[in-house]
């Protein structure tokens, strides 16, 4: 690790250390818990034949409702999971079998894009080719004025150009906020980025930032998002949690746990306690504590981790643990609705956790006119479910 990346590492740590002491704050009442995850979904990791890359898809689509069925928030809603898709490997048929499962209620497709040396013009022919094709398969939600909407994770952690490890770029484009947010982006979903320079300085925050053309990172600081603020930047910043605690022996005296789901990282009790810990919130309200975790679910061993145990246990616990209505409330929430709750939050909105998830921007089956799935009786066996 080069000693300036390892700098930022400790930094970084140091200020998610501080960021959990700031962030205890007593309220009366429950507490409204809203978790999310961002699957940085990418079938074609590792470039497999294209039989793999289908076979890693299905086992999603077939066994993720019969999981996730037998599961429900404080609204009697099931998990909803969010796929951000890589345009950079867009494969029609994939997109299709996606954009049926999320029809039926359990989840909705983001963009995610990995691309290097880009220019504006280049990433702007990529994003619109991007929108024009996931709308075309019933994906994707709208502004007030029609114009499609996204949200975004950036491949790599590259955003505004923010990488450059070993002399390559991650991205090339400084500006790309301002990007973004004219071809229709309404959140970015990509960070925290452990242990990369692209880390923003802003830890375990919500905040706006906005990018510039002579300067890459513009990401790395904004504006925390606080009740009342208004959206003072070009995007909405929506982190998960980083939370670090201290060990002995390795290469580095911080171990930090950055919400990431995995083979490599399985879940522990003690996991959704940090990240509950983390408070991250809008400035007013901590009552309202946002998590938002992800992961890379196609590979191997990552699928078997999540659907046979990871993902029933988070749920299982979440449930048990931080939904008792008295204490706390648990939202299942897509990465969409999230930013939308934000937004309401921000607004000072009295209005319904539906009306909440659809605050600015509805979802994309109401729009195309589509009714989603109820949950599933959980009373049936898993076969059932399937079927």
């Amino acid at each position: 690790m080069p000693p300036s990346t390892t700098l930022h590492t400790l930094e970084t740590a140091l200020r998610a250390a501080a960021s959990l002491r700031r962030g205890q704050v007593s309220t009366a009442g429950p507490k409204d818990l809203y978790l999310c995850v961002a699957d940085h979904f990418e079938p074609w990791h590792g470039r497999p034949p294209r039989e793999v890359a289908l076979r890693r898809l299905r086992e999603w689509t077939a066994r993720y409702p019969a999981m996730a069925g037998f599961h429900h928030d404080c609204e009697g809603r099931p998990p909803t999971h969010t796929f951000f898709y890589p345009w950079d490997e867009y494969d029609p048929e994939e997109l299709r079998e996606l954009a049926e499962l999320c029809a039926g209620g359990w989840g909705e497709v983001e963009l995610h894009l990995h691309h290097r040396d880009d220019t504006e013009d280049s990433l702007r022919d990529k994003l619109r080719a991007a929108v024009a094709a996931f709308v075309e398969h019933g994906l994707l939600t709208r502004w007030p004025d029609g114009r499609p909407a996204f949200g975004f994770v950036h491949g790599d952690w590259a955003l505004c150009n923010s990488r450059g490890d070993g002399g390559r770029s991650y991205c090339g484009v400084n500006d790309e906020l301002e990007l973004l947010a004219q071809e229709g982006c309404y959140a970015d979903f990509t960070f925290p980025a452990w242990r990369h320079t692209s880390q923003p300085r802003l830890v375990n925050r919500l905040y706006f930032a906005s990018s510039r053309k002579d300067r890459p990172g513009g990401h790395l600081t904004g504006l925390p998002a606080r009740v009342g603020g208004g959206t003072p930047g070009q995007m909405l910043m929506v982190q998960g949690p980083l939370v670090p605690h201290w060990r002995r022996g390795g290469r580095l005296p911080v171990a930090v746990d950055d919400g990431d789901l995995g083979a490599h990282h399985r879940y522990h009790p003690a996991r959704l306690d940090a990240w509950v810990r983390a408070a991250i919130q809008v400035q007013g309200r901590p009552d309202r504590l946002f998590i938002k975790l992800h992961c890379h679910g196609a590979p191997d061993a990552n699928r078997d981790a999540l659907l046979n145990r990871d993902l029933p246990a988070l749920f299982t616990d979440a449930e048990s643990r931080f939904n008792d209505g008295s204490r706390y409330r648990l939202h299942y929430l897509t990465a969409r609705e999230m930013a939308n709750v934000i937004w309401a939050t921000i607004d000072g909105a009295e209005v319904s956790p539906s009306e909440a998830r659809n605050y600015r921007l509805a979802s994309p089956t109401a729009q195309e006119g589509l009714v989603p799935r109820a949950p599933a009786d959980r009373s049936k066996p898993v076969a059932q479910i399937i079927a």
